[in-house]
C-alpha cells in the first residue's frame, strides 16, 4: 500500500489548493497512476523556498544508484522507520513533498480472491499525502527526480482493507511538513472521514486508464 491511485484534478485546482507559484506543467489526468509513471508533486524550490508543482517519477531512485534499473525503488516509505533508513533518512530531513491524490486503490484479501476498492475523502477534496523526493544524476548528466509516499497505520474505517494507508495531511499541515522540524507530529493516521467503494478488476491492469475505473461495482 499505496500501489495505485487516481489523480485527475485540474491543474488550476491543484495550484489553488497547494499554493504553487511556478508555471503550470502539462499534467494529463490519470485514473490509474502506477509505479514509474510521472505524477504531480509539490516541493520547495531550493533557492527561493517557493512551492513548485512538478512532475516526478513514482518510485524513489536513491542518489547512489548506478543506473535507472537499480532496485529497490520504493513507492512507499514507512513513517515510523524512515528517519533511520539509509534509503529515506536524508530525504526526510531535506526533501519532503506533497502528493495530491483524488483516490487511491486498495485490494481486500478475501477467500474468493482480492477485491479492489477505491478510497477518497468524504468531503470531495483531494487527498494530500506526505511524500519524499530525490534527485538522481546519470553518467551522461541526465537528472531524474523521483518520489515516494509516506505510510502509517490505517485508520479504523480502512483497516479492514489493509493495515497501512498514506500519511494524509490537512491544509494546516502543508507548511510544517515542507519546511518545519516538527514534522514527526504529522506522521499519524488521518482523522478525515473517507468514502470507500468497490470497483472493477480492470484497475489491476496498468494499461487501463480511464474514468470508468472509479465507477462503483453494484
Amino acid at each position: 500500500m499505496c500501489g495505485r491511485y487516481a489523480q485527475h484534478s485540474e491543474v488550476e485546482k491543484l495550484r489553488a489548493l497547494l499554493r504553487t507559484v511556478n508555471p503550470l506543467p502539462n499534467i494529463a489526468p490519470s485514473w490509474n497512476v502506477a509505479p514509474t509513471r510521472l505524477a504531480p508533486v509539490v516541493r520547495r524550490h531550493p533557492d527561493t523556498g517557493a512551492r513548485h508543482l512538478d512532475l516526478l517519477r513514482w518510485g524513489l531512485l536513491p542518489r547512489w544508484a548506478k543506473s535507472l534499473a537499480d532496485k529497490p525503488q520504493p513507492i512507499n516509505a514507512r513513517s515510523e522507520t524512515a528517519a533511520g533508513n539509509r534509503m529515506f533518512g536524508d530525504a526526510l530531513a531535506r526533501r519532503r513533498c506533497l502528493v495530491p491524490i483524488d483516490a487511491f486503490y486498495e485490494w481486500q484479501v478475501t477467500p474468493d480472491g482480492k477485491i479492489p476498492h477505491a478510497i477518497a475523502r468524504a468531503d470531495g477534496a483531494p487527498i494530500v499525502a506526505a511524500g519524499l523526493w530525490e534527485g538522481w544524476r546519470s553518467a551522461d548528466g541526465t537528472v531524474i527526480r523521483s518520489f515516494t509516499i509516506m505510510t502509517t497505520t490505517a485508520c479504523p474505517e480502512l483497516a479492514h482493507l489493509h493495515e497501512r494507508m498514506p500519511v494524509v495531511l490537512e491544509q494546516a499541515d502543508f507548511s510544517p511538513w515542507l519546511d518545519s522540524d516538527d514534522f514527526p507530529l504529522l506522521l499519524r493516521p488521518s482523522a478525515a472521514p473517507f468514502r470507500v467503494w468497490q470497483v472493477g478488476t480492470a484497475v489491476g491492469n496498468v494499461r487501463n486508464d480511464r474514468p470508468e475505473l472509479l465507477e462503483a461495482v453494484v
